[in-house]
């Protein structure tokens, strides 16, 4: 192959990437809207339901402004605004993950999510840093590309001498430095270009971190998938499987760019003081006067640049614990004999029906029992002999009819209501003094508790009993001989004749 051809090859391989297939679509600009929009700089993850609906109102909204949407069916393409049909949510987002531009997961609550791959978020990312207006070519840029280099040169140095020059060349310098300062001379600082230019490319290098991190949580998940089909398989051993994975593991750490970065920004997050001076450092720049231009937005993101850091080493290690635990439930539950055999019976059974195929025409009838065969066999006792069960119930016993004693009127009189009549006759011969003087002239037997709800209903009608502060005890004896207390409201008694009577019925006295 000629050089040309090569490279022909090699572009052709690129531009058949998802993230540049994303963008060289006539329906990018809508495509990478939505996700822009859906998709904040505070959320990842979108439940299911959610991301339908917002789909299909944002690119309804795009259709009617006029803009070029893609159709909900593959099958009749990109149509232009104003013949595109009804947008279909589901529909869009089963197309843009079969495409790889979204992933469609479980969380951890059990409802179905979804969240942008790393080719969607490197797009978004490229697109960011073409709309922004900053000088390719700056001081910053050129001042931050020859620190590294001076700072890896240092490090490759073998030479101890050279490198022993080297630290006390930096000694020297910033001795001079801390001695200008110490004498009070002027305290330099950049100005606000110069400081707005170090930010545009700090804030470069910041916004390729998501799509750094899903690199490496896809490609964890990508060997997921591998060694759970291996399992399934069982085209290798356990124990060669669990080998592949620990070594597939060190590699994606040290042999891919997305792995060598995450490692090293776990290695940064597990150093506390590294990570609170990142923290004062972004602080320290926020509070420069250049600062003063920059958006809410701007501000924000720049200020959680350590939260970036942290979510995205979260993922990656929660995929790594969610194949961890698919290990370890292969491991315990996998039962190699049933398998086996239920793969032997499938084998059987496809080797049947190719050979049925193959005697056989389009109109022939193949009896078809069932599979497997109703297994044989015997009834096993469920229950052991109980002597109890067999024993014959005691007799039933006759009642005995002495055991009640006879029952007279009087007795039915002492357990029955307040007796009306007498509580009027008392009441009546009491010409002066107070109810409750009256109630305590009767006899035991008349004063049980429940003549307290007799005596309250014929005095029912006596301003000073209705409108009683107070309440007087009355004594009561139970019809047991039990004597008890109870306070209520009493009333003066007229002379016979101007006392008021409620109105009688002979049916209210008990019985």
């Amino acid at each position: 192959m000629t050089d040309v051809d090569l490279e022909f090859a090699r572009v052709r391989q690129v531009l058949d990437r998802p993230t540049l297939r994303l963008m060289s679509r006539p329906t990018s600009a809508a495509v990478v809207s939505v996700f822009r929009t859906v998709f904040d700089r505070d959320v990842q993850y979108v439940p299911a339901d959610r991301m339908h609906l917002q789909v299909e109102e944002h690119v309804a909204r795009l259709q009617a402004t006029g803009a070029r949407v893609p159709a909900s069916d593959s099958t009749t393409g990109d149509l232009p605004a104003g013949e595109a049909p009804r947008p279909n949510g589901r529909s869009l987002c089963r197309e843009w993950v079969a495409a790889q531009w979204l992933v469609r997961s479980n969380s951890p609550d059990g409802d179905e999510q979804y969240s942008l791959t790393s080719h969607a978020l490197e797009a978004l990312s490229l697109i960011d840093a073409l709309s922004s207006e900053r000088a390719l070519i700056s001081e910053s840029r050129l001042t931050m590309i020859v620190d590294a280099v001076h700072r890896w040169a240092a490090r490759a140095e073998p030479d101890r001498d050279t490198q022993v020059r080297r630290l006390d060349a930096q000694i020297a310098e910033l001795q001079a430095e801390r001695d200008r300062l110490a004498r009070g001379d002027e305290v330099v600082t950049v100005d606000e270009d110069r400081m707005r230019d170090g930010y545009t490319n700090l804030t470069d290098l910041i916004r390729q971190l998501p799509s750094d991190f899903k690199r490496v949580e896809e490609a964890v998940a990508t060997m997921h998938r591998e060694i759970v089909e291996d399992f399934r398989q069982e085209v290798r051993p356990i124990g060669e499987i669990l080998d592949d994975y620990l070594a597939r593991t060190d590699n994606l750490m040290e042999s891919t760019p997305e792995g060598r970065a995450f490692q090293g920004a776990f290695e940064l997050l597990r150093d506390d003081a590294l990570l609170l001076r990142l923290r004062d450092d972004i602080t320290t720049i926020l509070e420069h006067p250049f600062a003063g231009s920059l958006s809410p937005t701007e501000r924000r993101t720049f200020r959680g640049t350590v939260g970036i850091l942290r979510q995205g080493i979260e993922d990656v290690l929660a995929q790594r614990r969610m194949l961890t635990a698919t290990l370890r439930d292969q491991i315990v539950a996998h039962d190699v004999v049933r398998d086996r055999e239920l793969d032997a019976v499938l084998r059987s059974v496809n080797r049947g029906l190719a050979a049925w195929m193959d005697a056989g025409s389009a109109r022939d009838r193949v009896p078809l029992g069932l599979l497997p065969p109703s297994a044989a066999v015997g009834t096993l006792r469920e229950r052991f002999y109980d002597p109890d069960a067999e024993s014959v119930p005691p007799p039933i016993e006759e009642p005995d009819d002495d055991v009640f004693e006879d029952i007279d009127v009087e007795s039915l009189r002492r357990h029955g209501g307040p007796l009306l009549a007498e509580l009027r006759d008392v009441l009546a011969r009491a010409a002066t003094g107070s109810s409750v003087d009256a109630f305590h002239a009767l006899p035991a037997e008349q004063r049980r508790p429940v003549e307290l709800f007799g005596l309250a209903h014929l005095l029912t009608g006596h301003d000073d009993f209705e409108a009683a502060a107070a309440a007087a005890p009355h004594r009561t004896v139970r019809p047991d001989g039990e004597p008890v207390t109870f306070h209520m409201p009493t009333a003066a008694l007229a002379p016979a004749g101007d006392a008021p009577h409620p109105d009688d019925e002979p049916g209210q006295e008990a019985r």
